[in-house]
């Protein structure tokens, strides 16, 4: 191997051994329930990701672009390495999103990896720039929403509608923003319960879309946003019916696998829809998952682990 093929592997080693370190601060550092001065210390390196990785969207300099969005992915990624055990415990011990929060510190380190080899070869992919105002944007809205007086008001709204649509079909439903109850249920519906999650992902993902027209992306939005919104009231009243017939027991299945199950369908199903509208996303996408076929040291690495090409 020569020097220069010796220091494209040590570089991007890095972007391989620091979310295995992040991931174990995770689990063994950043412990539930965080204390708050740690909780307001965090918003420095979640705004900071953010604001660098929506800078990196714009900046006219293709490679001061990625250079922001580079260190963008690493700092915003620091946060998300704080919150897995948070995400579980305080969901009633929901190992899927705490497991999809780890596995995302990888997947945002890669796209770190990525800009950086972007840098090194000064070939830039589109959809770099793209994946990154889109969660950028994502992010603001709802972490915005989710630590101002909105959240409040967006919970007791959703478990309003969401209880009234129980009653509709059963009746007897004890309506308490943002508590529900149903014969044995007492479900209190949280911030996580409002989809508002899945609403920005599609608002990020279109927003930032470069040559689509506003009629287009206002249209994306209007068949994804409003079926988002009645499907996870449907899911809310579902969840509160489960555990109502079947006992508070219930209620890690019902809401870890058979909401989330349905949420994950309807997620994809809906995806499809705004393709056939927006289909520069599914663009987008399919450039994302073809950045490997360009590869760089890791992927030239993991050939040789594996023994085929990547």
């Amino acid at each position: 191997m020569n020097k220069e093929g010796y220091s494209e592997e040590l570089i991007s080693s890095f972007f391989i051994f620091l979310p295995i370190i992040y991931t174990l601060l995770s689990l063994f550092i950043f412990t539930y329930p965080l204390n708050e001065t740690i909780q307001t210390i965090l918003f420095i390196p979640l705004y900071l990701g953010l604001i660098l990785l929506i800078a990196g969207s714009f900046f006219p300099s293709k490679r001061n672009a990625a250079i922001l969005r580079m260190i963008g992915w690493i700092v915003f990624s620091f946060y998300w390495a704080t919150q897995p055990l948070t995400l579980y415990y305080a969901e009633q011990q929901d190992l899927v999103n705490a497991a999809l929060c780890i596995v995302g510190i990888f997947v945002l380190f890669y796209f770190s990896y990525r800009e950086w080899y972007s840098i090194r070869t000064n070939h830039y992919e589109k959809s770099l720039q793209w994946i990154a105002g889109a969660s950028a944007i994502a992010g603001f809205i709802y972490f915005i929403i989710e630590q101002t007086s909105l959240a409040p008001l967006i919970i007791n709204n959703v478990a309003w509608q969401s209880g009234i649509l129980l009653n509709f079909f059963t009746g007897n439903v004890e309506i308490n923003p943002p508590h529900l109850r149903y014969l044995s249920a007492y479900i209190r519906i949280i911030f996580a319960c409002t989809a508002i999650q899945s609403m920005v992902i599609f608002v990020g993902m279109i927003l930032p879309l470069p040559g689509v027209s506003i009629n287009r992306k206002i249209k994306g939005l209007f068949v994804t946003l409003l079926p988002i919104h009645f499907l996870n009231l449907i899911r809310n009243a579902g969840i509160t019916y489960l555990v109502g017939i079947y006992g508070n027991s219930f209620f890690g299945i019902a809401h870890n696998y058979i909401g989330k199950g349905g949420s994950l369908l309807a997620l994809i199903v809906l995806l499809l829809v705004v393709t056939k509208i927006v289909p520069e996303v599914f663009d987008q996408i399919l450039e994302l998952t073809d950045l490997s076929k360009n590869p760089g040291p890791i992927e030239k690495i993991l050939k040789k682990i594996i023994g085929r090409k990547p």
